[in-house]
């Protein structure tokens, strides 16, 4: 439920300010707002991602495929930023939502000094803290 906070909290800021708008009877306006706050909370939702799975089923997975492990969180800028790079190869890599798996936000922490910082990409064992959208992408086409 955590992840969509601020979608919810966007729909609900848009419609308000779209009722505003209606009232004062500006409905071009209003729909232009309403619009932009709705891709805004699609944007920030959990929508745009891969689907998550726990953090032992990415590790089990990418052991056997190579692929990297991605750690990230909703609403997290620097995650959108990594997911909108990578476009379709983004479903290659292993995806753990750190707000939903406890063992994700773990192994965030342990590679981070203690921080829970995203997106941290787990590579051959090896974690990399929000790493190049390019470099990802390097290590998406060398893995099998």
């Amino acid at each position: 439920m955590r992840a969509w906070v601020l979608p919810l909290l966007l729909v609900l800021c848009g419609s308000a300010v779209a009722a505003g708008l209606i009232s004062a009877g500006n409905a071009g306006a209003a729909t232009a707002v309403l619009l932009l706050f709705l891709v805004l909370a699609g944007v920030n939702s959990p929508l745009i991602f891969p689907r998550s799975i726990s953090a032992p089923e990415a590790q089990r997975r990418s052991a056997v495929d190579g692929r990297p492990v991605v750690y990230w969180r909703p609403g997290c800028t620097y995650c959108m930023r990594l997911r909108i790079r990578l476009g379709r190869g983004a479903r290659r890599l292993h995806w753990v939502d750190i707000w939903r798996d406890p063992a994700g936000a773990a192994v965030v922490r342990a590679a981070n000094d203690g921080n829970e910082t995203v997106p941290t990409v787990v590579v051959a064992g090896r974690p990399h803290t929000n790493p190049d959208p390019e470099w990802v992408r390097e290590q998406i086409s060398s893995s099998p």
